[in-house]
């Protein structure tokens, strides 16, 4: 008895959740096709569906921004620099001084060869009223021929003399020159390879100044792809920092291929004067023709992380559409996936619809 008990009350408790179960559903699928029902129809909106259109094939290579007016400073003496003056980023004046070298030998150097100057100058002098003296005296048969004769030389010696000294100070003078380091153009100081302190030996860089005027991009191509790339190419560089793509032409294409990356080497010009030397740059070569799929910027709608589009579908439903977008012009914005041909896309009033309202009434262009 007690079992034929317990088996009805579970019997009864499966029924009684079967019921709860279809009210639910029944609740649910009610609730559903109401707020099915009450999906906002939108009226006035264009959809456009999208077609094929050629452009061009594009071949993006790297490069980095290089200066077309680059002088490297380097010192011509060696000894130890007393005073840097200048620091990356300084704007500097053709001649204006950078950085002094220990000049305390040079400095002697120039007292020695202007008491030398002085000296052969005195005896130079001397020679010459000795000179005159004796002339008086041999145009007046007093002296002979060979007594003027030596006379005559020793004036020359003391001439010789002192022109020497005079050269030795004037070479004291510019050695001493070179302690002073001069900008040889004007520009900006883009790179320090010296500090206070240091040994200077002649010929060693020391500075990099950067004059004003045009950049180059000096960029490395597939060697695949010589026969396409020519002087005088236009070409779209994107150069890092800048918020917009710049025009530039190919000037220079070297021949030889590098055997390890199997490249060749470009350089493109720029006429814009804000690039900075070293920056990242990318070059967009036109290299043929291509089909793509092409939007309007105003119909891409980003949330987010996400990029997509408003689509209509047969239905007139709008879905937002993810998709993956590549280059931009001013035809539009390449989509290199999330669309095929003929899908219908919003391009206007986009501020107006939400992913699920009913498109009624729409234009198709």
């Amino acid at each position: 008895m007690k079992e034929w008990n317990h088996h009805r009350f579970i019997v009864c408790c499966f029924l009684t959740a079967m019921i709860l179960m279809a009210g639910l559903t029944a609740g649910c699928k009610g609730k559903t096709e109401k707020e099915a029902a009450k999906r906002p129809e939108i009226a006035g909106i264009i959809a456009t569906p999208v077609s094929l259109s050629t452009v061009d094939a594009v071949y993006e290579a790297t490069g980095t921004v290089r200066s077309d007016r680059t002088s490297t400073v380097a010192g011509r003496i060696m000894g130890v620099v007393t005073s840097l003056l200048v620091r990356e980023g300084d704007t500097v004046k053709a001649g204006q001084i950078l950085l002094i070298i220990d000049d305390r030998d040079a400095v002697q150097r120039v007292r020695a060869a202007n008491m030398a100057v002085e000296s052969a100058k005195q005896n130079k002098s001397l020679a010459e009223s000795t000179w005159q003296r004796y002339k008086n005296m041999f145009d007046e048969k007093a002296l002979s021929r060979q007594e003027m004769d030596q006379i005559e030389t020793q004036k020359k010696v003391a001439e010789s003399e002192y022109e020497r000294t005079v050269a030795m100070a004037q070479e004291t003078k510019t050695y001493l020159s070179f302690t002073r380091v001069t900008a040889p153009v004007s520009g900006r100081v883009t790179e320090k390879r010296i500090d206070a302190g240091s040994m200077v030996s002649p010929g060693v860089p020391l500075l990099v100044i950067e004059g004003g005027g045009g950049s180059y991009i000096e960029a490395a191509v597939d060697s695949g792809l010589g026969d396409k790339v020519k002087t005088g190419m236009t070409v779209e560089a994107v150069v890092e920092t800048m918020s917009q793509s710049l025009p530039g032409m190919i000037r220079e294409v070297f021949p030889s291929v590098d055997p390890l990356s199997r490249t060749f080497t470009i350089k493109v010009g720029l006429k814009d004067t804000r690039l900075r030397s070293g920056l990242f740059a990318r070059i967009r070569i036109p290299v043929g023709k291509r089909d793509a799929i092409l939007v309007q910027d105003q119909a891409i709608v980003r949330k987010g992380q996400l990029t997509g589009v408003y689509v209509v579908d047969s239905q007139g439903t709008v879905i937002y559409r993810l998709i993956r977008t590549g280059n931009t012009s001013a035809r539009g914005t390449e989509i290199l996936s999330g669309l095929t041909v003929n899908d219908r896309v919003i391009m206007s009033g986009i501020e107006r619809v939400t992913d699920g309202d009913i498109l009624t009434g729409g234009k198709t262009k």
